[in-house]
């Protein structure tokens, strides 16, 4: 009885708790290396990779016995949840290159919300007005989009300034910062809204077929084959593609490995929860990025907008 309870409440949660900590860390990590020149076509191409071979041993170490047969239907099925992660991958980190990692993480309160309304959409949540439980999530729903415009379009006092080394914001256009801040976040709700698609996707392909490392394999094999010729078009300096041991390359390693954990940690969480309560911890990196951002890149935190003087910059908008 304690196992059981273990392995559906208690691992789940502490599960999902660690991986968001993990995300909020990619994305600081990946915000400072675009400080420093890095592509994020290059980030995205080159970590779909790392996480692919990273995935690939693990299917045969921890084989499945009496799965159901592999039909084409289901390979179609994973190549569309490359097409959306490639998709939510570009818009995710072009808006965290436009904003800040915390406006990402503030943003990520749309995913509960995206994933409700799709979950009453395909009949995977039951819409019983009169249930205390769907009045709270309905509650829920409407509060987290109220949230993040608030997020992107109101910004408050300053809570803590901006370190010293931040560019004064009297030598920025305050008209283009605040136009990439506002693109950024809508670059950010198109990415929490494809990750929220594939959610419910990726909770129909494990019912079909019940092996989560094999899924999250082909994932991740489809977007790297996916974003191969994409980046490469995308990014058309060959230099760019050229690694050197700096924080672009423990960026880039950092995410392959990250990837790999918390795409399996994600469809295993769908199999056994559903895409509700998986896209539920996602408000809990906002708390987590503020801190973090504060401390390793000496963002400004404010009321309402979690903005940084650095983050709105032309110079840190990689194409």
């Amino acid at each position: 009885m304690a196992w059981k309870y273990c392995y559906k409440d208690a691992l789940p949660f502490s599960a999902m708790v660690a991986v968001e900590c993990i995300n909020v860390g990619l994305n600081i990590l990946f915000k400072a290396a675009t400080l420093k020149g890095l592509s994020y076509y290059v980030f995205i191409f080159y970590s779909y990779a790392i996480a692919t071979l990273v995935l690939l041993p693990l299917p045969f170490i921890f084989r499945r016995t009496e799965l159901p047969t592999f039909k084409l239907s289901l390979l179609y099925r994973i190549f569309l949840l490359g097409v959306i992660g490639v998709l939510a991958q570009i818009c995710g980190y072009r808006g965290i290159a436009y904003s800040s990692p915390t406006l990402a993480s503030a943003i990520s309160n749309l995913t509960p919300a995206f994933t409700f309304i799709l979950a009453i959409i395909f009949r995977m949540e039951i819409l019983a007005l009169r249930s205390s439980i769907t009045q709270a999530k309905i509650m829920g729903t409407i509060a987290s989009i109220s949230g993040a415009m608030v997020v992107v379009f109101y910004k408050g006092p300053t809570i803590i300034s901006a370190s010293p080394e931040s560019p004064s914001p009297s030598l920025l256009p305050l008209d283009s910062s605040q136009t990439n801040w506002i693109i950024g976040g809508l670059l950010l709700a198109a990415e929490y809204l494809l990750f929220s698609i594939s959610f419910i996707v990726q909770t129909q392909v494990i019912k079909t077929y019940p092996s989560e490392l094999i899924v999250v394999f082909l994932n991740n094999l489809c977007g790297t084959i996916i974003s191969a010729p994409v980046c490469l078009l995308a990014e058309g300096n060959l230099s760019a593609w050229r690694l050197r041991p700096d924080i672009a390359l423990v960026a880039i390693l950092y995410s392959g490995f990250a990837s790999a954990l918390f795409t399996v940690v994600y469809v295993w969480g769908l199999h056994l929860k559903g895409p509700v309560y998986v896209s539920n911890f996602k408000p809990l990196s906002i708390a987590i990025a503020a801190a973090m951002t504060v401390i390793f890149l000496g963002d400004a935190l404010y009321l309402g907008r979690y903005a940084s003087d650095r983050a709105c910059t032309n110079k840190d908008i990689h194409t």
